[in-house]
């Protein structure tokens, strides 16, 4: 899947910064998988962002993933700056439970 990101960004869904070490993205991921695993929560949408957080991960341990990740997201034209902070924002809220309007 070389050269094929979405257009989420990864960091943010797992809530980890970018410069965050192996780790810290190890632990987090541990969490937020067992939080939302479809086994063990049964909530709307939590088989969807076990999905998204362990693609987030998959990408993101893999230091040559990561490195291609990082350059992609580096060489992206941001065409609404508003928009895209909102977006990072209403992630961010969405880990804690909290579900912003859309925008």
């Amino acid at each position: 899947m070389p050269g094929e990101f979405l257009l989420e960004n990864l960091y943010a869904i797992l809530g980890v910064a970018p410069n965050a070490t192996d780790d810290e993205i190890k632990k987090v991921y541990r969490s937020l998988a067992m939080r939302y695993h479809p086994d063990r929560n049964q909530a709307p949408g939590a088989e969807a962002r076990f999905k998204a957080v362990s693609k987030a991960y998959e990408i993101l341990s893999d230091r040559a993933r990561r490195d291609e990740y990082n350059q992609s997201v580096n060489h992206r034209i941001v065409l609404d700056a508003e928009a895209e902070a909102f977006e990072l924002w209403r992630s961010l809220f969405a880990l804690n439970g909290v579900n912003l309007p859309a925008h």
